[in-house]
């Protein structure tokens, strides 16, 4: 029992270990200059969409911090003011 199962564990190793011969690559890159040129076409595009929305992430974190400020001020002076205090 013992050495079927080592017979098929080193089987299964051989097997593992095998190159897959589907894929020759020898050949790594053979586009020509105008894919590169639609590539940097793209990524000039990617680009140029991100910086707008970019800053407009920016100008709405601002607002909001600046919404927080003063919401944190109104019930800083409403606390002051409220009616509980008046009545104590």
């Amino acid at each position: 029992m013992k050495t079927a199962r080592a017979a098929m564990q080193a089987a299964a190793l051989c097997f593992a270990a095998s190159p897959a011969f589907a894929v020759s690559t020898h050949k790594v890159y053979n586009s020509g200059i105008l894919v590169l040129v639609f590539l940097g076409f793209c990524a000039l595009v990617v680009v140029s969409q991100l910086i707008p929305s970019i800053v407009l992430l920016v100008g709405m974190l601002k607002e909001a911090a600046q919404g927080m400020k003063e919401k944190k001020a109104v019930t800083q002076t409403a606390g002051t003011n409220s009616f509980f205090d008046k009545n104590r």
